[in-house]
């Protein structure tokens, strides 16, 4: 069945046009023109981990439901083992070719955050990109942090090479340290939880929208800190962020420990110097 078909199965609506626009890590994109009128982005990947599109869409209703930044409403998820290909379909955005009002998106991101969520965790399991995540609560944050988050991940980059076992101790020592490393208690937050600059999209009118997410309950730190890892945005959306709700006092010393599982996600499926990347945050807390 092709990307056309599913998608007029899913929304009920015949599709005219389609063109393909690349893709991620995830699946591959396409625009694509219905009989009403409208135009959607359609996200597909073939063989796509079962549940994956059904995750990504509970996660953008939920950061939509917030009111605090714009996120694309989901206008339908077929990802069951009957649908080939899978799809999640959103309405078309039009992208502007710059960065707009990051004032905007540093203050909007304070606001999503503090309006929180009831645990640690997530209502149902969730993907950072291709990978599974366990999203089950746990009672303490510095619990979710080790056993949801970085133990699982650095279990997964030493299966697949990208950290040694020697390394790997470096890391694991952490687990021992982390209510003390994690910072003074806190609100939990509702976190978009993938958050880098390529999940952030300008549209024409320099408005920012939120897509992409890997969303769960947490620490706020953990968004802002993958903000900071991977760079792309200056320095305008942290000092709106911080005139919002300024962050925990030490935040600056937390950065390296909030980066790490991205670090490990990252040595997971790219490799390269990201496994070294991952232990050197780790042995800063040495």
């Amino acid at each position: 069945m092709s990307v056309a078909t599913a998608v007029a199965r899913a929304l009920g609506v015949a599709v005219g046009a389609s063109h393909p626009i690349g893709g991620g890590d995830v699946g591959e994109g396409w625009r694509l023109e219905l009989a009403d009128g409208r135009t959607v982005y359609a996200k597909t990947r073939a063989g796509a981990p079962p549940g994956i599109f059904t995750a990504e869409a509970a996660g953008l209703r939920w950061l939509g439901a917030a009111a605090a930044l714009p996120v694309p409403e989901v206008l339908a998820v077929a990802d069951g083992p009957d649908d080939d290909p899978p799809v999640l379909v959103l309405p078309w955005i039009q992208s502007g070719r710059h960065h707009g009002d990051e004032e905007a998106f540093g203050r909007g991101l304070a606001v999503l955050h503090r309006v929180g969520a009831a645990s640690y965790g997530f209502s149902g399991n969730g993907f950072i990109g291709p990978l599974p995540l366990d999203n089950r609560t746990t009672a303490t944050w510095a619990a979710f942090l080790w056993e949801r988050r970085i133990e699982p991940s650095l279990r997964m980059a030493v299966d697949a090479g990208a950290i040694d076992l020697d390394d790997a101790e470096i890391v694991s020592e952490l687990e021992d340290q982390l209510d003390d490393l994690v910072g003074p208690p806190e609100p939990i937050a509702r976190l978009h939880g993938d958050l880098w600059s390529g999940n952030v999209l300008w549209a024409d009118d320099g408005g920012p929208w939120l897509i992409d997410p890997s969303a769960y309950g947490g620490r706020r730190e953990v968004d802002l800190a993958m903000l900071a890892l991977f760079g792309g945005l200056g320095p305008t959306v942290f000092a709106a962020y911080q005139e919002s709700w300024p962050l925990a006092d030490g935040f600056e010393d937390r950065v390296a420990l909030y980066q790490l599982y991205p670090l490990l996600v990252h040595a997971v499926l790219f490799g390269g110097g990201y496994g070294k990347r991952a232990v050197a945050a780790a042995d800063h807390y040495r």
